[in-house]
């Protein structure tokens, strides 16, 4: 067996045991990367810490640090709050509030997980207030952080962007970003009418759009409700929120109560305006200039910050740095032109384009995204380099097929929008998230494919 071959089948392996056995993958891949490049590739240590991606470290510690600040301060609490407000308790307009704040988060820097782990307890809590379809609430909030997940100065831009400037491809930033917006927000709008979204137009607005102050978890607090009323808890999450809302025809909601805009609250407000202006304007490193705004906010506020670095998203540190110090193994040892060549010969180039978009979809609906996305974009690089294929798009495609299905309840999103859901029948709403997962990954991959491969992108 040749050693490339036997390099991809540890990737494989990684792969299953990180699923089956919920065993961190970047850990899986540190281990895979001694084993495979001491024992195949007789490479020594500089060899193989030569693909530790340093810079994409510093971007994941550095924006998630900030918005672990921004987490603990309340920052996140006033944005929701300061949100739901906007729609003037309109109730069909509640699920692309979910929608734009889920994918504000994300674009501003925070993990996809952290962002739907903080508005899913309260958008399926309005779901079950106002009869809306909790599929359709879930599909807003995971498709949200979708489609703000690709900005330049998110985590999963910065690591597609990353990896595509590592591996001297073709790349843009804004096509990237628009094309899984645009996807997501597609998908969006045909889940709102499919899942009744229409329908919410005729339920007018309700009386009060939210009750109480935030508290620091991105919870409501428990108000007073109608007799026989009351809430769930899901087995180890927390609380679900809950309001005394009841939806009315054309009536005017209420003023509600806002959390106070504290001086912590404003100036980690202007941390993530000016880390967007040093991004995008200045042109600085997004890494070091979100590690440096929250060194700052911690040096004034050190007891709002105190808890902001053990939520740090260490486990998707580990997880990227591991994946792509393992790809840099394959890369040392050549195993990524052998594959590249290998998907080249099929010999029909838009064939092996779609079957890559489907492999990252399939794998990615069982596994985690940016693992996926660290490992198949450098493997299509000598597929790429052939010419046949727009870069641009392809990379598009592949980042697009490897996370519209986190809408699966095997993924991370998937699971917590199940587990936030409170009132609704865990089983019926698991396979309903489980079939949607299905047409997803059957679909998107195809349609992605058709319209930024085929067309020939970059």
């Amino acid at each position: 067996m040749s050693p490339e071959l036997i390099s991809i089948l540890v990737l494989a392996v990684v792969f299953v045991i990180a699923t089956t056995r919920s065993i961190n993958m970047g850990a899986l891949a540190f281990a895979a990367a001694f084993a495979v490049g001491t024992l195949v590739a007789d490479l020594d240590a500089d060899g193989i810490f030569a693909g530790f991606p340093g810079d994409l470290f510093v971007v994941l510690v550095g924006v998630t640090y900030l918005f672990a600040i921004a987490r603990s301060n309340g920052t996140t609490d006033w944005l929701v709050h300061a949100s739901v407000r906007l729609v003037r308790g309109r109730v069909a307009l509640i699920p692309w509030v979910m929608f734009a704040l889920t994918g504000t988060l994300t674009a501003i820097g925070a993990v996809s997980p952290a962002a739907v782990a903080i508005v899913a307890p309260i958008a399926l809590s309005f779901a079950a207030r106002y009869g809306i379809s909790p599929l359709l609430m879930g599909a807003m909030v995971v498709h949200g952080a979708q489609g703000g997940g690709f900005s330049p100065i998110s985590i999963y831009g910065s690591i597609v962007n990353g990896i595509v400037e590592r591996e001297k491809l073709p790349g843009n930033e804004v096509t990237l970003f628009l094309a899984s917006l645009i996807v997501n927000l597609v998908i969006a709008a045909v889940v709102f009418v499919a899942c009744g979204g229409l329908r919410l137009w005729r339920q007018g607005s309700v009386t009060e759009v939210a009750g109480g102050d935030l508290k620091g978890r991105g919870e409501l607090r428990d108000q007073p409700q109608p007799a026989g009323t009351g809430t769930t808890t899901a087995p180890g999450t927390h609380p679900s929120p809950t309001t005394t809302a009841t939806a009315t025809r054309g009536t005017t909601p209420a003023p509600t109560s806002s959390l106070p805009l504290t001086p912590p609250r404003t100036a980690t407000l202007f941390s993530l305006v000016a880390l967007v202006v040093a991004v995008l304007v200045l042109d600085l490193d997004a890494g070091l200039t979100a590690i440096t705004l929250a060194v700052v906010l911690s040096a004034i506020w050190p007891d709002d910050s105190r808890k902001a670095v053990g939520e740090i998203a260490w486990p998707t540190v580990l997880l990227i740095c591991g994946v792509l110090t393992y790809v840099g193994v394959l890369d040392e040892m050549g195993t990524i032109t052998w594959a590249g060549e290998g998907v080249g010969g099929i010999g029909v180039p838009l064939l092996a384009a779609v079957l890559l978009c489907y492999i990252g979809a399939i794998v990615s609906a069982f596994a985690s995204s940016v693992g996926i996305m660290g490992a198949l974009i450098p493997l299509a690089v000598p597929f790429l380099a052939q010419g046949e294929i727009g870069a641009i798009g392809m990379v598009a495609a592949l980042a697009v097929s490897a996370t519209v299905v986190d809408v699966s309840p095997f993924s991370t999103n998937g699971a917590l929008v199940l587990a936030a859901a409170p009132d609704v029948d865990r089983e019926r709403f698991f396979r309903q998230l489980m079939v949607y997962g299905g047409i997803v990954v059957a679909v998107v991959p195809a349609v992605v494919w058709l319209l930024m491969v085929v067309p020939g992108w970059g």
